[in-house]
């Protein structure tokens, strides 16, 4: 059907670095969403004011100007501490560059859907946990956690769906995703509309099996509330 000139496994190579991005950056969106709901929950009004000003950046700026302000603002930030300090040239990895920023913004929406699934667990339920004589620490591991999962999911499913497509925006600092390489592609043989076609088609496919796992981890932190 496409004609690619030999170039598809130089286009699944880019495919491999694209969900390698997508993953570690989930990572990191989780373990800041986590931290930032926690923060506006809290009652200390330093910890609320942070998580909003990180909330309200987020939202505000641009994820493109995000992405070029970490990595070329945070190699001369860098590399001005490497000269006083007397070391030599330090390269930014794209790679870190991408994930660290892709993670950094979509912590933010990670935050306001872990934040709407804590508050939507029954008061009663935690009620529970303290008369059954658990500790903050249990109640929150053995029933709210659990709970606000059920409750975040579809949200959270959202988000990474974005997030992977977000991926897209590491190709304009250099990393050699599938978006990268498909120009690469294009440009050589001058059939940049039938690559881009592949890597859509691809995007697809990842999000297709995205879909698959989400709608089975769906079901299963469903079931008894399905069955209630």
């Amino acid at each position: 059907m496409f004609d690619l000139h030999g170039y598809f496994p130089f286009i699944l190579k880019g495919m491999a670095v694209t969900v390698q991005v997508a993953l570690f950056s989930l990572f990191i969106a989780v373990v800041l969403g986590m931290l930032g709901a926690v923060a506006k929950l809290s009652k200390s009004r330093v910890a609320q004011v942070i998580a909003g000003f990180y909330t309200t950046i987020i939202r505000g700026v641009p994820d493109l100007v995000l992405m070029m302000i970490i990595f070329f603002g945070g190699q001369l930030v860098v590399n001005n501490i490497s000269e006083s300090l007397g070391w030599g040239y330090v390269d930014i990895s794209p790679f870190i560059a991408g994930t660290l920023t892709i993670g950094f913004i979509f912590g933010a929406y990670m935050a306001e859907t872990f934040r709407g699934g804590i508050l939507a667990v029954s008061r009663g339920e935690i009620e529970a946990g303290y008369a059954f004589g658990m500790t903050a620490k249990q109640v929150f591991f053995r029933i709210t956690l659990p709970a606000m999962v059920r409750h975040a999911l579809p949200a959270f499913g959202n988000n990474w769906m974005v997030l992977v497509k977000a991926t897209a925006l590491v190709s304009v600092i250099g990393l050699q995703d599938m978006v990268y390489n498909a120009n690469q592609a294009g440009g050589t043989t001058r059939q940049p509309f039938t690559f881009l076609l592949v890597v859509a088609l691809l995007y697809l496919l990842i999000t297709g099996i995205s879909d698959v796992a989400l709608r089975w981890a769906d079901r299963k932190f469903s079931v008894g509330v399905r069955r209630a």
